[in-house]
C-alpha cells in the first residue's frame, strides 16, 4: 500500500483542475498579450480566472497579481514595501518559511532594512506585547508573519496583528500559502497590505499562485519586462495554471466546512491513536483546533537506536511524510523551526500532512508502520 501524508509540501491536483486546464493548453494558446481573437481568448480567460479569485476573497480583482507561487509572492510583497513604500524595518519571526527568512537576511545584506525578530513562544505563538515593543521604532516598518506555520501548523491571529500594525502605522504582510484553500478570508475585513497564496496547497498545479496587493498600496514593477499585471510582473502569463488555480480555489471554498470536520477528525484520530501507542512522546505547536492548521500534525518520537532510520523506514513501507518543510530537505541542520521553539532536534520528528483525500484507512495503514517499527526496536533492544 502507498500512503501520501505529506500534503504541507504539495497535494495531488483535483481531477476537475486538470480537466478544465487541458482544454486551455489545446485551444487557449495564444499570447495574452495578443490583440488578436487568439490572444484575446486567452486574456479573458485570465481576467475571468482573476474575478473568480476575488470574489472568493471580497476583494477587486486589480488587487490580485498572478505570480510563479508563494516564494515570488512574497519576494515581490517584501522588495516592493521597500523600494515602493520607503520600509526600512522588517519585523518577522524565526520560524518563518525560508522564502520569508532567506529574503529578509538578504534585504539586511544589501543594507536596505533593518530587521527585526518577534519573540515566540514553545508552541511558535507570537509575542503580541513584543511585537507592540518592537513597533515603537520611528522608521517605517512591514510586520510578515505567516498565518500557519508550514511545519508545526500553529495559527497567528491575523485580526490581532493587524490591528497592532494599524495602531503603529505599520504594513502588514501575511505568507498565507499553508492555509490558503482552508479557511475562508474576507480581505474587506481583514486590514492587510499583502497576502500571499500558491496554488498546489490546495490541489491546484506547481508553478502559480499570486499576490494580493491592497489597492491603498503604491506598487511598481517587482520583474522588468511586459506590462503584464497591471505593469508590476513583466512575462508572459501562465494561462492554463492561472485557469487551474481559479478552479482549485474555487473547489476548495466550496467544501472548506467539511473539509475542516473531515481532515481535523484524521489528525485528531492519529494524535490519539500515537498517545496510546508510544508513551514518550509529544506534538509540536499548538494541538488546540482552534489555534492550530488542522491539516499538519508534527509528531516528537522517542529516541532509539535506530532514530535516523525513521523517516527513510516509513518511505521503505510506502508512507510519505516528511522531517520539516520540502524547501528544507537537503539541509543538514534540521528544522529551523524546531531549532526557533528549542525543540529537542535530537529526537526522531515527522510531520504528517493530510488532504480532502485522505482516508481513515491510509492513516490506519501509517499507525501500523509506526506500531511494528516500534515494537520491532523493543523486541531488539
Amino acid at each position: 500500500m502507498r500512503v501520501y501524508l505529506d500534503n504541507a509540501a504539495t497535494t495531488p491536483v483535483a481531477s476537475e483542475v486538470i480537466d478544465v486546464m487541458i482544454p486551455i493548453l489545446k485551444n487557449d494558446f495564444g499570447n495574452p498579450s495578443s490583440t488578436h481573437s487568439f490572444g484575446r481568448q486567452a486574456k479573458g480567460q485570465i481576467e475571468t480566472s482573476r474575478k473568480s479569485i476575488a470574489k472568493l476573497l471580497n476583494c477587486q480583482s486589480s488587487e490580485i497579481i498572478f505570480t510563479s507561487g508563494g516564494t515570488e509572492a512574497d519576494n515581490m510583497a517584501l522588495y516592493s514595501s521597500i523600494h515602493q513604500m520607503s520600509v526600512k524595518h522588517i519585523i518577522t519571526s524565526k520560524i518563518e518559511h525560508h522564502a520569508i527568512g532567506h529574503t529578509v537576511k538578504a534585504i539586511e545584506s544589501e543594507g536596505l532594512a533593518r530587521i527585526s525578530y518577534v519573540k515566540i513562544d514553545s508552541k511558535g505563538n507570537v509575542d503580541l506585547a513584543d511585537l507592540e515593543l518592537l513597533l515603537q521604532s520611528k522608521d517605517k516598518t512591514l510586520v510578515t508573519l505567516m498565518h500557519s506555520n508550514n511545519e508545526i501548523s500553529t495559527l497567528l491571529p491575523l485580526d490581532k496583528v493587524s490591528t497592532i500594525c494599524r495602531k503603529h502605522n505599520a504594513l502588514f504582510h501575511s505568507d498565507t500559502v499553508q492555509s490558503i484553500g482552508h479557511y475562508s478570508f474576507d480581505l474587506q475585513n481583514l486590514d492587510i497590505d499583502y497576502f500571499s497564496c500558491s496554488a498546489h496547497k490546495f490541489h491546484g498545479p506547481k508553478g502559480v499562485g499570486f499576490l494580493y496587493i491592497n489597492k491603498k498600496i503604491s506598487a511598481k514593477a517587482f520583474i522588468h519586462g511586459g506590462a503584464q499585471e497591471r505593469g508590476l510582473r513583466g512575462g508572459t502569463e501562465n494561462v492554463s495554471g492561472i485557469v487551474g488555480l481559479a478552479k482549485a480555489f474555487e473547489l476548495a471554498n466550496e467544501v472548506i466546512a467539511d473539509h475542516q470536520k473531515q481532515v481535523q477528525g484524521l489528525k485528531s484520530y492519529m494524535m490519539n491513536q500515537l498517545k496510546e501507542m508510544i508513551s514518550d512522546i509529544y506534538f509540536h505547536g499548538e494541538t488546540d483546533p482552534e489555534k492550530s492548521l488542522y491539516t499538519v500534525l508534527n509528531v516528537s518520537f522517542p529516541q532509539t537506536e535506530k532514530t535516523g532510520m525513521l523517516l527513510f523506514s516509513m518511505d521503505l513501507k510506502g508512507v510519505a511524510c516528511s522531517g520539516g518543510s520540502a524547501c528544507s530537505s537537503g539541509a543538514v541542520s534540521g528544522s529551523h523551526v524546531l531549532a526557533g521553539i528549542n525543540s529537542d532536534i535530537s529526537r526522531p520528528n515527522i510531520r504528517f500532512s493530510f488532504s480532502r483525500y485522505t482516508t481513515k484507512e491510509e492513516v490506519d495503514y501509517a499507525l501500523q508502520v509506526i506500531k511494528d517499527m516500534f515494537v520491532l526496536k523493543k523486541m531488539n533492544a
